[in-house]
């Protein structure tokens, strides 16, 4: 008869299991009541849920159930789910929280690492949302942790491009796990309205509230890069971004034309204004290739330049060097993969457009935070040295 498992080897199993919103092992989070194997092999495990309706409960029992699967002298499998009590979902926001303020925006600490880059555009239908989405499930597939806050509270497409437009996020208390997708943390205020069809009408007060309490009040865990979703424009998200967020780098987005271009300068300048720096400009639906004799063909569907354009104008303006970052193709697969909710750097890795995504995701991943085009709040005084 083999040896069955000791209960430190079904611990140590059960601590491989990560929950899927917040990324942390159950074990750690307070989330297994019990776990023993009988004597004919068959192990029973109660795991509890954060709230009954949690939409992962299928992906725990499936990881549970594989993990301790793998141990020798288990045969048999059973999950029971349970639901947290109120106490006890105090002590897992307490535990998540580490003992800090129950409400803090975490990147403006002197501490944060994050990156994080908002990505911003002078017009709507630039493919600003594509690229963000692009972007961030790229990041995530190099490696990296990955936040994506859709700050586009009147056009928030983030959620319906990653295929979770009816997904809702799991409540802690007053703490809210954004929604994962792709490895991506996702948060957008389209997942807060009772359905889909509901539109949000705020002005500038109740937007700038909406930012922070997504910021502060989603539990975000440790990142390596933050994206946002700004819309388009330079309205009053732009400025609760750039007052709340002083850390962003802006990544503004255009086309190759004129109209297009023109505007996203001023995209670029209202950071500038804000005390951003300006990381690049990328320029979308750069070319088309032909459909007869591939990439080597480009045929300029809304003109050429533009991209480069924005860049010169911003460099002179805002008195540093900001770089043409990239010139994504016009690719139907962005579009399609968008409304089925599978970006196209995983659909078709190998496109001109994925390719062109990847690179520029490592490259972004790779810059480190630099004070060039910042303000340093120093205030000159009267004393001596």
């Amino acid at each position: 008869m083999q040896k069955l498992p000791s209960q430190e080897q079904i611990q140590a199993a059960l601590g491989g299991v990560l929950d899927p919103e917040i990324r942390r092992p159950i074990t750690e989070l307070g989330m297994v009541r019990s776990a023993e194997v009988r004597p004919d092999g068959t192990a029973l495990v109660t795991v509890l849920l954060t709230v009954a309706g949690c939409p992962m409960r299928e992906t725990l029992t499936r990881d549970v159930t594989k993990a301790l699967t793998e141990l020798p002298g288990v045969t048999a499998v059973d999950v029971t789910l349970d639901v947290m009590s109120a106490e006890q979902r105090q002590e897992l926001q307490g535990r998540l929280r580490g003992g800090g303020p129950a409400k803090e925006n975490p990147f403006t600490k002197p501490d944060s690492l994050t990156r994080v880059y908002a990505v911003a555009s002078g017009k709507g239908g630039v493919g600003k949302s594509s690229v963000t989405v692009n972007l961030a499930v790229a990041m995530a597939n190099q490696g990296l942790k990955v936040g994506l806050l859709d700050a586009d509270v009147y056009g928030h497409s983030v959620p319906a491009m990653l295929g979770i437009a009816d997904v809702r996020p799991t409540r802690v208390e007053d703490m809210i796990m954004p929604v994962p997708a792709y490895d991506v943390k996702v948060m957008s205020i389209g997942m807060l309205k009772p359905g889909r069809q509901h539109v949000v009408a705020w002005r500038g007060p109740m937007l700038d509230r909406a930012l922070g309490q997504m910021l502060s009040d989603v539990y975000w865990g440790d990142l390596d890069v933050l994206l946002l979703d700004l819309p388009p424009g330079t309205g009053d998200m732009a400025i609760s971004v750039g007052q709340q967020l002083t850390n962003a780098d802006v990544i503004v987005v255009t086309t190759p034309q004129e109209a297009a271009a023109e505007v996203a300068e001023r995209a670029g300048t209202i950071a500038s204004m804000l005390h951003q720096k300006v990381t690049g400009v990328v320029e979308n639906m750069s070319w088309l290739p032909c459909p007869h004799c591939g990439s080597t063909h480009r045929i300029d569907v809304f003109g050429t330049g533009g991209g480069t354009r924005v860049a010169a104008t911003l460099s002179e303006r805002l008195g540093y060097d900001v770089p043409l970052l990239g010139e994504i193709p016009l690719d139907p697969r962005l579009r399609t993969g968008g409304d089925a909710g599978l970006p196209v750097v995983l659909d078709d890795p190998g496109a001109p457009a994925s390719e062109i995504l990847h690179a520029l995701a490592k490259e972004l991943a790779d810059r480190r935070p630099s004070l060039v085009g910042r303000s340093l709040g120093i205030t000159p005084t009267n004393g001596r040295s």
